[in-house]
């Protein structure tokens, strides 16, 4: 229940304020002065402040300045004379939410208090989740990281959740897009409401236009998407991939969806560059499915979060398979933060599944893991416009020069720490020109 501080010098005013508050199912308590209240509001007060202005000692202007020192979204609503509207209005100015010129119906008050209150409870709910982000709790446990670009990424999400604007996210594969949509939609004013997902690459044309617009076939067991979405969220998954026949459909729905805001659409794109969802997508539906944009970072580029993730995910699957936690060396380590990660998190899931599995049994072979072989490498283009064949042959050619340097140029030992043929490890070394003789002694 939002509490309601009330602050009025006149005995009266604040017993008929708070007695209409407590009916109107608020948590009201009164204070006599500013100074008294100031004793009581911290930074983090879960509830809106109701003031009049003229109040001897420290006045509301005097005390507004005050709490919006401790706390610039505390919402205040100030109670003015006629002469003080001019004071008022400089109040707005400073911070205040809105104020009341007596006299007043005391249902004008409620419903500035309604209004208040439905911003304070999501600045607060939006601090909490800030702390819970920091800790890597709830669902935004799974974007845990520390890095720079990956607290760009959780302000994002944090920022976007307050608009019911368009949003896409784009990103490679497997970096951890519908993630990101389920965390928009979870710190949203909408989470309370439902959440549908539909992956537009699963159904045929025909199917597709039903599954989004209806009508509804007999055999179908859907309902139409923007009707089963309303109140709440939608998300539409792989949205380059939706027909061109279909866009000037889905564009129609958009503007009506912009005026009714009844559904947050987000959409959800692989990410190339250049952008994917440009490339395939009408330019009138791209720009406006794309009003707001998040682009979810590959995992190469979020520097020590690799060791924190894989850490998180090697300890998660320790306990499912009840064992002791693999404990890596530096050069294991090393060899984490350089490796190319084409498919993010994901594929890190899977290596850390395999690290354990391996561990457990004693044969844990961390280098022939994360090898790629040349024919799983497509032509993707990364967000910085380089091919990610370049990432995997630079920590190919990485891997086998260190490997080659800690058994002094043993052929022999190194095929077996990588867990590649003989004939392989020519062709890799002649492909990188990497000569044997370099690294004896």
């Amino acid at each position: 229940m939002m509490k309601v501080a009330i602050i009025d010098d006149e005995r009266d005013m604040r017993l008929s304020i708070t007695q209409w508050l407590s009916l109107s199912g608020y948590e009201a308590e009164s204070f006599a002065s500013a100074e008294e209240a100031l004793a009581k509001i911290g930074s983090n007060y879960p509830g809106v402040v109701v003031s009049d202005i003229k109040m001897p000692g420290m006045d509301g202007m005097q005390l507004l300045k005050k709490l919006m020192g401790q706390d610039s979204a505390l919402p205040v609503i100030l109670i003015t004379g006629h002469g003080d509207v001019p004071m008022a209005v400089e109040a707005m100015r400073l911070g205040a939410f809105n104020f009341l010129e007596k006299p007043f119906e005391p249902e004008e008050l409620t419903q500035l208090i309604k209004l208040a209150s439905q911003r304070r409870n999501f600045t607060l709910e939006s601090r909490e989740l800030r702390e819970e982000l920091s800790d890597g709790s709830k669902i935004i446990k799974r974007l845990a990281g520390s890095s720079k670009i990956m607290l760009k990424l959780k302000d994002d999400i944090l920022d976007f959740s307050q608009s019911d604007a368009f949003v896409l996210i784009e990103g490679e594969t497997g970096s951890g897009k519908t993630l990101v949509a389920h965390a928009l939609h979870a710190v949203s004013q909408k989470s309370a409401k439902k959440l549908i997902s539909v992956h537009c690459s699963a159904y045929e044309e025909a199917t597709l236009s039903r599954r989004l617009f209806g009508p509804t076939e007999e055999s179908d067991n859907f309902l139409p998407a923007f009707e089963e979405a309303k109140g709440g969220t939608l998300i539409l998954e792989d949205i380059e991939t939706v027909p061109t026949s279909l866009q000037g459909k889905l564009l129609d729905k958009l503007e009506v969806l912009e005026n009714s805001l009844e559904i947050r659409l987000i959409t959800i794109s692989n990410h190339s560059s250049p952008s994917l969802a440009k490339k395939m997508l009408r330019d009138d539906l791209y720009f406006r499915l794309s009003s707001l944009k998040i682009s979810v970072p590959s995992l190469r580029k979020r520097g020590n979060d690799i060791l924190d993730l894989f850490s998180h995910y090697a300890l998660s699957f320790s306990d499912e398979y009840g064992c002791l936690p693999p404990l890596l060396t530096f050069e294991q380590s090393n060899q984490l933060l350089q490796a190319p990660w084409q498919g993010n998190v994901r594929q890190l899931i899977n290596i850390a599944e395999q690290v354990v599995i391996q561990a457990r049994r004693g044969e844990l072979n961390l280098s022939s893991l994360l090898m790629f072989a040349d024919e799983k490498i497509d032509n993707t283009i990364t967000s910085d416009g380089k091919p990610l064949k370049v990432y995997v042959e630079a920590f190919e050619k990485s891997l086998i020069e260190n490997t080659m340097r800690k058994h002094k140029g043993s052929i022999n030992k190194v095929m077996e720490e990588l867990s590649i043929p003989r004939r392989t490890l020519n062709e890799k070394m002649a492909k990188y020109s990497l000569n044997r003789s370099n690294y004896l002694g």
